[in-house]
C-alpha cells in the first residue's frame, strides 16, 4: 500500500535541506527571497546548514547531507521538505539514508532531488512529489501551473486532484530579469503523442529526471519489482521522465537498460517532459527514440508535458494513481491518492 503524507494548507513548516547542491554565498539572496515570500504567506521556515554551503559540486559530504536529511525528515516540527534545488551528486547519500521507519512526510523537488524521491517511494511506499524547487517559489506570485503544488500536497488520502497543461512555457532562462512569477512564459504549450492522435492512459505514477534515476538500476535501491508486486498489487506503472542533459543515443541506451532491467515489464505508458537536451546524434532524433519505444513496448508515449527543466511544471506524485488524457495539444492529469 502507498502512504500519502498530508499537509494542512493554512499552517505548516517548511524544512530546507540540500541532499545534493546547496546555494553558494553569492546566490544566498535567492534563498532569502524564498524565505521572505513564505513568511509573508504565514509559513514557518527551518533551514539546515547544507542549504547555505556549496563546494566541489555538493553542499557537504555525503554523511553530513544524509545526517541532516535523516534528522529533518524525523523532526515533528517540520511538515514538508523542499530542497533549494537539485544538483549533481545526491546518489552519494543513498547508502546513509535511514529508510527504515521513514515517516510519512512530503518531500518536493525535481532534477537530482528526484533520485531520492523515487528511492523513497520504491523502498518505503511513502508517496513523494516531483515538482517545483524552493528558489522558484520566491516570486511575488506563482504561475497557474507551478502554484498547484500546494493543492496536490493538501489532497487527502483517497481524494483526487486535477491539473491541466500550461498555456505557455519558458524557452530560455533570463536570470537577470525575473518576472513576478520568476519564469518567462513565452512559448505556446503543446502536449504531443507519438501517434498524433488523442490518448488516454492510466496507471501508478513513477519517475523523475532520467539522467539520475537511471543510476538506481541494479543497486539495492532498484525496488521497481517489489513496488509493483508488493505495494500496488501488480497494477500497471505509468512512467514519467524528463531529460536534463542526455543526447538521443544516451537516452536510448538508458531506456534500453531500464527495459532489460524489468522496469517496463508491466506498464501502461510513458510520459516525457519538455527537454533542453535530446541533442540529436547524426540524424537520430528524439522522436525516433519515442517511436521505437512505443513500438517495442506497445504502449502510448506522450511527450512535451509540463515536467522538468523547461518550466512550468506539474506536481506529479510517485505512487499516485493517475489518469492522463491528451487531445488537440492540451493535457489533463487526474491523480488519485489510492492506497
Amino acid at each position: 500500500m502507498i502512504s500519502y503524507p498530508h499537509l494542512t494548507e493554512d499552517t505548516y513548516t517548511i524544512g530546507v535541506t540540500a541532499p545534493s547542491s546547496g546555494v553558494p554565498e553569492e546566490l544566498h539572496p535567492l534563498l532569502q527571497q524564498a524565505e521572505e515570500k513564505m513568511k509573508k504567506n504565514g509559513k514557518t521556515m527551518v533551514f539546515g546548514q547544507t542549504a547555505w554551503t556549496q563546494d566541489k559540486a555538493r553542499s557537504a559530504s555525503a554523511v553530513e547531507r544524509s545526517q541532516e536529511f535523516n534528522a529533518m525528515i524525523r523532526d515533528d516540527s517540520v511538515d514538508v521538505i523542499i530542497p533549494p534545488w537539485g544538483g549533481e551528486l545526491l546518489i552519494e547519500t543513498l547508502e546513509y539514508i535511514q529508510f527504515e521507519g521513514l515517516p510519512s512526510k512530503w518531500m518536493l523537488g525535481y532534477s537530482d532531488t528526484s533520485l531520492l524521491l523515487l528511492a523513497i517511494t520504491l523502498k518505503t511506499g511513502v508517496a513523494t512529489a516531483h515538482g517545483t524547487n524552493l528558489v522558484d517559489l520566491r516570486g511575488e506570485e506563482s504561475d497557474p501551473t507551478t502554484s498547484r503544488w500546494i493543492d496536490v500536497l493538501t489532497t487527502e488520502k483517497g481524494g483526487s486532484v486535477t491539473q491541466y497543461s500550461s498555456d505557455y512555457y519558458q524557452k530560455e532562462w533570463d536570470f537577470e530579469n525575473p518576472t513576478p512569477h520568476i519564469f518567462h512564459l513565452t512559448e505556446s504549450t503543446e502536449w504531443k503523442t507519438v501517434t498524433g492522435t488523442p490518448v488516454k492512459v492510466e496507471g501508478r505514477l513513477l519517475g523523475g529526471c532520467i539522467d539520475v534515476v537511471r543510476h538506481l538500476v541494479g543497486t539495492p535501491f532498484d525496488k521497481v519489482e517489489y513496488f509493483q508486486q508488493e505495494l500496488i498489487g501488480s497494477e500497471p506503472i505509468l512512467w514519467y521522465f524528463e531529460n536534463c542533459q542526455l543526447s538521443t543515443t544516451d537516452l536510448r541506451r538508458t531506456l534500453t537498460q531500464m527495459k532489460l532491467a524489468g522496469w517496463f515489464n508491466r506498464i501502461s505508458g510513458i510520459l516525457f517532459g519538455r527537454s533542453p537536451a535530446n541533442h540529436p546524434v547524426g540524424n537520430y532524433e528524439v522522436l525516433d527514440v519515442y517511436q521505437e519505444l512505443a513500438d517495442e513496448l506497445d504502449v502510448p508515449v506522450i511527450y512535451d508535458i509540463d515536467c522538468g527543466h523547461v518550466p512550468p511544471q506539474l506536481t506529479l506524485v510517485n505512487g499516485a494513481y493517475a489518469k492522463v488524457s491528451v487531445q488537440s495539444g492540451a493535457g489533463t492529469i487526474i491523480q488519485t491518492f489510492k492506497p
